[in-house]
């Protein structure tokens, strides 16, 4: 059953909202991802809305620059990203969300140290309808 959550940055400014089931996160482990500590849930942009602060975000980009990791301006946190495997979709970071309880969470690995190999393999899971 979907659910609306709310979330935020740590000082508030940047607001969102996000319309989903948070049956499961995914843990990349790459560079960004494993120094934020961000745990991600993945969705179409039609569940998602950006409510307050957009002029308070930041863009980051790296590598390929194909991803858009987006984070507060006053306090730094990091809140969604338009991730590199799909770039016109949004991943939100759960650990800002209100109320997620992210131990009741099933949680997938996503190798992001062998993003080549990992996108591929996630890839034809999706399509198998395995995740």
């Amino acid at each position: 059953m979907e659910k609306t959550n709310k979330g935020s940055c740590h000082c508030g400014r940047v607001t969102f909202g996000l319309r989903a089931e948070l049956g499961a996160i995914v843990e990349c482990n790459c560079s960004l991802c494993s120094r934020k500590g961000a745990l991600w849930h993945g969705n179409d942009g039609a569940h998602f809305e950006i409510l307050t602060g957009k002029d308070d975000l930041v863009l980051y980009q790296f590598g390929t620059m194909t991803a858009k990791h987006y984070s507060c301006r006053q306090c730094g946190i990091s809140t969604f990203s338009r991730p590199r495997i799909a770039p016109t979709a949004w991943v939100v970071n759960v650990r800002c969300l209100d109320g997620v309880d992210i131990s009741s969470l099933k949680t997938h690995a996503f190798d992001g140290q062998n993003w080549e190999q990992s996108a591929q393999r996630f890839v034809q899971s999706r399509t198998q309808g395995a995740v």
